[in-house]
Order: C-alpha cells, then structure tokens, then sequence
C-alpha cells in the first residue's frame, strides 16, 4: 500500500510539472485567460496532492491505520476527478469536444479531497491499528 501511494504521489508530481509547463508556454496562445488559469487550478491541486501522497506514504511507516491508507485513495481518486476534469473542460474546444457532462465532476473530485483531510485530521486522534507482534 505504501508503495502504491508513494509511487502515485511522484507519478503525480511529474506530470504537474510537465502539464504546468505545457500550459505555460503550449497552451498560452491557444486558451483564453480564464481557460488557462482554469488549467493552472488544475495543475496545482494535482501538485498538493502529490506532495501530499508523498507525505502519507511516508506516514505510513510510523502511524498505521486504515483511515490513512483510506485517504490515499481519495486523494487519488479526488485528484483524477478534480484536475482531470479541469483539463478537460479547460481543453474542450482544442480537442473539439462538448464536455458540459464533466462540470459536476469537478466538484465530486473536490468533495472527494475535502472528505480525504477530515479522515486524515481524524486518523491523528486514532492509534495504530496494527500492532508490530
């Protein structure tokens, strides 16, 4: 499990990078400015939440319980949702697609995050839920 999230954290951050870099020197001529500043959201809340899976895998080691390895997950998913949905809908009409269906996406990855770092801040009042033998 912690190699999953760590894995997902730096395959996360790599492509923030890339995506930023791409929308700052690619796509600024073909966006507008409210479009581009849509995919930047994008690209940072991708960028947290690969530190923040970083974080949690290295956490991982000292606190284990489930609450922690459930966060993960919808950090992953909630960033797939969210930020994935902002490129989309930023992108839409230079890949030449209707994407309306993808705006309540975008507040279900969100929601997904949000409900994330309440199981986190709620994993710090649990103990271990694996005992070493």
């Amino acid at each position: 499990m912690r190699k999953t999230i760590f894995r997902t954290g730096a395959l996360f951050g790599f492509f923030a990078v890339i995506f930023g870099a791409f929308g700052a020197h690619a796509l600024k001529e073909h966006l507008t400015p409210e479009q581009l500043d849509s995919f930047h959201t994008g690209v940072r809340y991708q960028f947290y939440h690969a530190l923040a899976l970083l974080f949690l895998a290295i956490l991982m080691y000292k606190r284990k319980n489930k609450l922690i390895e459930y966060t993960g997950w919808l950090f992953i998913a909630g960033t797939i949702l969210f930020s994935g949905s902002i490129y989309l809908l930023a992108l839409r009409n230079i890949m030449g697609f209707s994407a309306n269906w993808l705006g309540p996406i975008t507040p279900i990855g969100g929601s997904l995050l949000i409900i994330g770092w309440a199981l986190l801040f709620i994993s710090s009042f649990r103990d271990n839920d694996y005992k070493k033998g």
